[in-house]
C-alpha cells in the first residue's frame, strides 16, 4: 500500500486536558474508500481524536497527515475537505431543509450553489420535504439533513460521530446503505458507534478505552485477537445458574440473551473448570463464537479509567 492510498496516516497523536491524557499516543492509518469504525465506552477519547483529525483541535504530541495535509500545521486546508457530522443535531431548526443546505453551501463557497442544493435534496430523498422546518423533523429525517449538509461541498473524508443514536432501525439501515455507496464511490468514512451490528458493517475497526488504542483490524482479526472463549447454555433456572457462575475463576461475563446465557472468559481451561462445577443435567451447554459485543465488554472491563 502506497502513501497515496492513505487518507489518514498519523503516529503518536496525543491530547491532554490539564493533567489528564484523553488521547494517548494513537497510531492510525485509514485507506481511501474505507469505512473505519471507532468503538469504545463513553469518555474513551473517540470524539477528541476525530476533532484532531479534522482540524478542530491541535494535538499536543504526534505527527501525521489527513488528506495529505499536516494535522499540526495545515488545519485550515483539512477543514475544507472534510465533512463532520456531530453527535448532536447542529443545524438551524427555524430554517427549512433547503435553507439549511443553502446556508452550508454558502459557507463552503460551493460553485453553482442552487444546483448543488438540489442534488443533495434528491440524493438523500429530501426533495418532497425541502420546505419543512428542520425543527419539525423526526430523528431519521434530521439525520438525512445532517448527512446532506456534510456532503454538499463534496468532501474527501467523512467523519461521523455516533450518527445513528436515537434513530429507528429502518432509518439506520438506509443510512448505512448510503454510507456503503459513498465508500464504493471513493469517499473515506471514519465513524464512531456503540451499535455492534453497525460496527460489523465497517471494513476495519479500532477500539479505544480511556484514551488508549487496545485493538484494531478487521472484524475477524479483532475477534481472534481477543482470545475470548464463549459458551451458551439453555435450560431452567438460568438466573440461579448465572449467580452461581459469576465470580468464579475464569468467568469474566455471564449475560442473558433471551432464553440463553452467554458465558465468556479469556482463560479457556479455567472457564471450562468453572462450568464443570456448575453443570446440571437439565442444562444444555454449547461452545459458541464470541460476538463483537462479548469482546467489547471484555476489553472495557480490562481497561483502566484515566479519570478514576
Amino acid at each position: 500500500m502506497s502513501a497515496t492510498d492513505l487518507v489518514i496516516d498519523v503516529t503518536g497523536v496525543t491530547k491532554r486536558f490539564g493533567d489528564k491524557t484523553v488521547v494517548n499516543a494513537i497510531d492510525l492509518s485509514v485507506r481511501r474508500g474505507e469505512i473505519y469504525g471507532f468503538l469504545g465506552p463513553n469518555g474513551s477519547g473517540k470524539t477528541t481524536f476525530i476533532r484532531m483529525l479534522c482540524g478542530l483541535l491541535t494535538p499536543d504530541a504526534g505527527t501525521g497527515t489527513c488528506l495529505g495535509y499536516d494535522v499540526l500545521t495545515q488545519q485550515a486546508e483539512i477543514k475544507c475537505q472534510v465533512g463532520y457530522m456531530t453527535q448532536r443535531f447542529s443545524y438551524y431548526e427555524d430554517l427549512s431543509i433547503r435553507e439549511n443546505l443553502d446556508f452550508i453551501a454558502r459557507i463552503y463557497a460551493v460553485p453553482d450553489r442552487a444546483a448543488a442544493v438540489e442534488r443533495s435534496l434528491v440524493r438523500l430523498g429530501l426533495q418532497n420535504r425541502s420546505r419543512q422546518l428542520a425543527g419539525q423533523l423526526s430523528g431519521g429525517w434530521k439525520q438525512r439533513l445532517a448527512l446532506a449538509a456534510c456532503l454538499i461541498h463534496s468532501p474527501k473524508l467523512l467523519l461521523l460521530d455516533e450518527p445513528t443514536a436515537g434513530v429507528d432501525p429502518k432509518a439506520r439501515r438506509e443510512f448505512w446503505d448510503e454510507i456503503h455507496q459513498l465508500a464504493a464511490d471513493g469517499l473515506t468514512v471514519l465513524i464512531t458507534t456503540h451499535y455492534m451490528d453497525e460496527a460489523e458493517r465497517c471494513h476495519r475497526l479500532a477500539y479505544l478505552a480511556y484514551g488508549n488504542l487496545l485493538t484494531r483490524g478487521t472484524l475477524a482479526e479483532v475477534l481472534a485477537a481477543a482470545k475470548l472463549s464463549t459458551w451458551t447454555v439453555t435450560g431452567p433456572a438460568l438466573l440461579e445458574l448465572a449467580a452461581a457462575l459469576r465470580g468464579r475463576p475464569g468467568v469474566e461475563q455471564v449475560v442473558a440473551f433471551g432464553n440463553t446465557l452467554h458465558v465468556s472468559g479469556r482463560d479457556a481451561a479455567k472457564l471450562e473448570a468453572a462450568i464443570a462445577a456448575c453443570r446440571d443435567p437439565r442444562h444444555e451447554w454449547t461452545r459458541a463464537r464470541s460476538s463483537l459485543e462479548d469482546v467489547f465488554i471484555s476489553l472495557m472491563d480490562g481497561a483502566k479509567d484515566n479519570f478514576a
